[in-house]
């Protein structure tokens, strides 16, 4: 018999549709056009800069025929910016999000989250994307030569995820009183990770409830039945 499986989206699934998201590559070789189910890429001419999913990009560049551009929010000093904004402006809540683009009322070219062009080399600095941990860690890993600074870009990235799961944990507090967990500007894998923590403590916390209901409704039972026997007595007495 199968075990079920749990809910939601588990880290490497996350970490897999994150490889759809759109980054800007320098094509080092000329390439023609493929045709994939979601439509045919670009022609690649060097030095011309051109925007390829995750996948491919990380495919040519293991192959040496194509250099990833990181994103603006990947760069040192935005990684910096957005930190004093968690901790000094953003204290209990996360960072906006990037800003929806104009829409053109085309149904075929209109995108949702978070498959935005949120990581592509025009994207804004000042914003984490839904996908931002996944992207950053993938790029550190595959191709740290085309970002500034890896090494503080990796320090910041640890940072951040600290912090921001710090308020995720500290936010799970609020349930008790039946406030609701405000999660806009949390990204995909932040989402993953802490759901089996945010999903324990609300199962404690409905087992705590029913406890308390359960003891309140055994004490007012107790009362009734405590007041009826005083009441028998008070008749008895001729009082």
């Amino acid at each position: 018999m199968a075990l079920p499986l749990p809910p939601g989206l588990t880290p490497p699934e996350v970490a897999f549709l994150c490889e759809m998201e759109l980054v800007t590559v320098v094509p080092r070789q000329r390439l023609e056009g493929l045709e994939l189910l979601g439509g045919t890429t670009p022609e690649l001419r060097p030095p011309y800069r051109a925007v390829l999913p995750l996948w491919l990009a990380l495919l040519l560049k293991r192959q040496r025929r194509a250099n990833i551009l990181p994103p603006p929010w990947l760069h040192p000093s935005s990684l910096d910016t957005i930190l004093r904004l968690e901790t000094e402006v953003h204290k209990e809540t996360f960072s906006p999000p990037p800003l929806f683009p104009p829409s053109n009322n085309n149904l075929h070219e209109t995108r949702s989250a978070p498959f935005l062009p949120s990581c592509t080399a025009d994207a804004a600095a000042d914003a984490l994307p839904y996908h931002w941990l996944e992207v950053g860690e993938i790029l550190l890993d595959a191709a740290p030569d085309d970002l500034v600074e890896p090494d503080t870009v990796r320090r910041l990235m640890r940072d951040l995820r600290e912090v921001r799961m710090a308020k995720m944990r500290a936010g799970v507090a609020v349930l008790d009183g039946g406030a609701v967990v405000g999660l806009k500007g949390v990204g995909g894998m932040e989402v993953s990770e802490g759901r089996a923590f945010i999903s324990g403590v609300i199962d404690n916390l409905r087992k705590i409830g029913a406890s308390r209901e359960q003891s309140r409704r055994e004490r007012e039972a107790e009362e009734r039945e405590n007041g009826y026997d005083d009441a028998d007595e008070d008749e008895d007495m001729g009082l």
